[in-house]
This record gives C-alpha cells, structure tokens and sequence, in this order.
C-alpha cells in the first residue's frame, strides 16, 4: 500500500528519463519527496514531463553515466544538497540470444561499462551527499543470481548485473559506518524499452513494491539483495 504523502525528503535518480527511473520519480513526488532525476544529453524526455507537473518536486540533471568526466560538475552542482535516497536506475543490454563466446567484444564493453563499472563510479562519486541514515540503492537484476541461473541466455547482462552484485558488496566492505543502508533492487522482468512486450509485469503494477522496498530499508543497515516484494535474492 503505498505511504501518504507526508515526507518531505530527497532522493536522486541516476537514470529518470523514461521506463521505471521516471515511474519511480512520479512515485516518490506522489507521497511527497524532492526528487532530482538525471537525463542524458539535450531531447526532451517523459522525465521533463512529470517535472512540468511537479515543479515544486521534480528537478531535473543532467548526466551520462558511461562519461566520467561528467561526474564531478553533477557533483558540483549538487553541492551541498542533502539526499535520502541516491538511487542509480541506468542500464543496457545486447542480443540475449548470442552466447557469450560469439558476443563481439565491443558489446561486452558497453553493457559492462553501463551496468556494471558506471553505477559504481557514480555512487562513490556522490555517497558524502548521502545522509549517515539515508539509502544507497542500484537496479540489479534476479538474472545477476548465478544460484538462479539455470537456463543461460541474456549471458552479457546477467554477468554484468552479477559483476554490479560483487561490486557493491566490495564496497560495502570498505564503509567505515555501519549505518547506511546499501540495496541491489531485482525489479522482475518488467514491460519497458528494455524488459520488452513480452514481460509479465507493467511498469504502473511494479513501481509502487518497488518503492515501498526502498521506503522500508531507510535507516536500516548494510547490504542487501532483494525482489520487487522485499524478499531475499540469492547470490
């Protein structure tokens, strides 16, 4: 059930564009919080959309995860802005029927440096601005399970999202607090650009687990990897 709108808190979201970045945003400026989303390059997005119907909630940054020369003037601009919840939503993916021994290496590239290499650099980039209570949060995958992975394909991304798993981990062994509260989200295969028509879930059924999710975790400690209805994935 989704909360009411009494919060007067903060979240970033790397990755609001379109797709469930921004069905997240609309969520959060629904029940009440500030929400920055980021954008890549100059064309209008759905994102701008929302911010023109929130304009009290909604601002609107701009960023390109893949470019890391791009991360130190957001962090400018953000300077001293406190944030609850920094959350990073951007990823990719290639042809999820070519086995990994014919993937062209350029495409190995992409997704990796997407999915997973680019999040963190944007987490450790931007985790000061986090309050010692907040939550730091990455979209993950159930497909970066290597426990469920029992029929293959999808083998770049579902690699990808299992190196994102083992980073956020690393890092969250280097935390000198204890109190931060550290998430890999596994939304479930959703119908957008990059879930595709075929998906079980829409985006306006799927948006408000996920959120509570989010919502439930402020203030809680250390890692955790879990679904759209807060439960444990394994790893």
């Amino acid at each position: 059930m989704s909360q009411p709108i009494t919060d007067t808190r903060t979240a970033l979201i790397i990755g609001a564009s379109r797709g469930l970045g921004c069905a997240m945003a609309a969520e959060l400026a629904d029940r009440g919080w500030s929400v920055i989303g980021t954008v890549r390059g100059s064309a209008r997005t759905p994102l701008h959309d929302l911010a023109d119907r929130h304009r009290e909630r909604i601002r609107i940054e701009h960023l390109d995860i893949t470019q890391p020369e791009e991360l130190a003037p957001l962090r400018e601009r953000l300077a001293g802005q406190q944030l609850d919840i920094l959350f990073v939503n951007a990823g990719t993916t290639n042809n999820e029927q070519t086995p990994i021994g014919a993937v062209p290496t350029q495409d190995f590239v992409d997704v990796m440096v997407t999915n997973a290499l680019s999040p963190l650099r944007v987490i450790e980039a931007l985790d000061d601005l986090v309050t010692p209570t907040g939550l730091i949060g990455v979209m993950s995958s159930g497909q970066g399970s290597i426990t469920n992975n029992t029929n293959g394909l999808r083998e770049v991304y579902r690699g990808s999202k299992a190196a994102l798993n083992m980073f956020m981990r690393s890092y969250a062994t280097r935390q000198t607090s204890a109190d931060r509260s550290l998430l890999l989200l596994a939304p479930g295969w959703i119908r957008t650009a990059l879930g595709g028509d075929d998906a079980p879930y829409t985006v306006e059924e799927s948006t408000p687990l996920l959120v509570d999710v989010l919502l439930s975790h402020l203030g809680g400690k250390g890692l955790a990897f879990l679904d759209r209805n807060g439960q444990p994935v394994p790893w």
